[in-house]
């Protein structure tokens, strides 16, 4: 016998490969159960996926539960997954560019705490922000640090950032920390 006669075809998918590909995709539906309706909204799933994941959240029973489950995977099939796949891996912060997006505004709430000179550049970037509302924020902020309290204003600062940034506007600078 020849080894040519022990080869695989490539003309498709082997039994296994597509049965990882349907675990993949269940699990994907297991994972976007877990998340709330607000996250949900944010990917964008198909109505028909957003349905199914809505009714297998109020499921209780474990049995019921994990066939809704094995339901939601096999309507998967018939959806293009890397947008979701791209959603779920932005709401976990795995983007690259959401992780630079996050730093780059942690690094612009730092320097309005250390130096008040940054609040231009901040009004520049966003003119719809409160100037008021950041500079007492920041005075709070630090009047936390010194006495040790909670940070409270210093995180309320980098949400109203995270709102008015909405999207990467700007990448990060090297020289920018």
């Amino acid at each position: 016998m020849q080894e040519e006669d022990f080869t695989e075809s490539t003309s498709r998918p082997s039994k296994t490969k597509k049965k990882e590909a349907m675990h993949e995709l269940r699990d994907l539906g297991a994972e976007l159960v877990e998340l709330s309706v607000g996250q949900l909204k944010k990917i964008k799933v198909p109505e028909e996926i957003f349905e199914a994941v809505r009714a297998c959240q109020k499921i209780t029973a474990h049995g019921a539960r994990r066939r809704q489950v094995a339901y939601l995977g096999k309507l998967m099939r018939n959806v293009d997954d890397e947008p979701i796949r791209a959603g779920l891996a932005l709401l976990r912060g795995e983007s690259s560019a959401e992780v630079a997006r996050i730093h780059r505004l942690e690094r612009m709430r730092q320097r309005l705490i250390d130096d008040e000179g940054a609040l231009p550049e901040i009004i520049a970037l966003w003119p719809g922000i409160d100037m008021q509302q950041l500079r007492q924020l920041r005075r709070n902020a630090i009047k936390e640090q010194e006495n040790n309290k909670p940070p409270k204003s210093f995180r309320t600062i980098f949400q109203i950032l995270q709102e008015h940034d909405g999207k990467p506007a700007t990448p990060p600078e090297e020289g920018d920390e």
